[in-house]
């Protein structure tokens, strides 16, 4: 059975595409973010909760006070990356559920009152936002270096209040030369999936 995804939609988003270390100097544009934005925002989420918020780090001030708290080896790759975007879990995504669930807006007290249950489903569904956030990086023909190699109080001291917490931090830009590690291997479909 194949998919129903063009071949070269596939290598696009999955088979060909890998994380970028290097980037061309060619802008990220507002415009090339809010495409990804509205085509990703479909990607589900348990009640529809959408908690992943973006914090897009475009200036020469901001990018210091970024890069300052990354890993060594992710310095580089983030200091000249055209745009680099902090994937971030929003604690008080409930507050939107009135919004975000109108047929059921009491979503947000009788499942979401407490912190701890909030944090939890947070970080799970945004992390599965940030997953659909570089398939839509991909998809607007861009490269994505998503890390988490930094220093995480730093970032969420420098960058954030309490409520939010942050997932990775994303470069994103154009591949530039000597973008590519080799390609590392991939477990087998016997290895991953069981039948019971």
């Amino acid at each position: 059975m194949s998919l129903v995804l063009d071949p070269a939609a596939q290598d696009l988003l999955f088979r060909e595409a890998r994380t970028a270390n290097t980037f061309t100097d060619e802008p990220v544009t507002d415009e090339q973010v809010q495409a990804i934005y509205d085509l990703v925002k479909y990607g589900p989420t348990a009640f529809n909760q959408s908690p992943l918020r973006v914090v897009l780090v475009r200036s020469a001030e901001g990018r210091e006070r970024l890069v300052k708290h990354m890993a060594e080896g992710n310095r580089p790759k983030t200091a000249t990356a055209p745009l680099v975007a902090l994937l971030v879990a929003d604690h008080e995504f409930h507050e939107e559920l009135p919004a975000l669930m109108p047929h059921f807006p009491q979503a947000k007290d009788a499942f979401f009152s407490e912190r701890p249950v909030r944090e939890q489903s947070a970080a799970l569904n945004a992390a599965l936002q940030a997953a659909y956030f570089i398939i839509g990086v991909r998809a607007a023909g861009l490269a994505a270096g998503p890390m988490t190699g930094f220093d995480a109080a730093g970032i969420e001291k420098e960058f954030l209040d309490g409520d939010h917490k942050l997932l990775m931090a994303v470069n994103i830009g154009k591949p530039g030369e000597d973008a590519w590690f080799p390609r590392l291997p991939r477990l087998s479909y016997d290895e991953v999936v069981t039948t019971v």
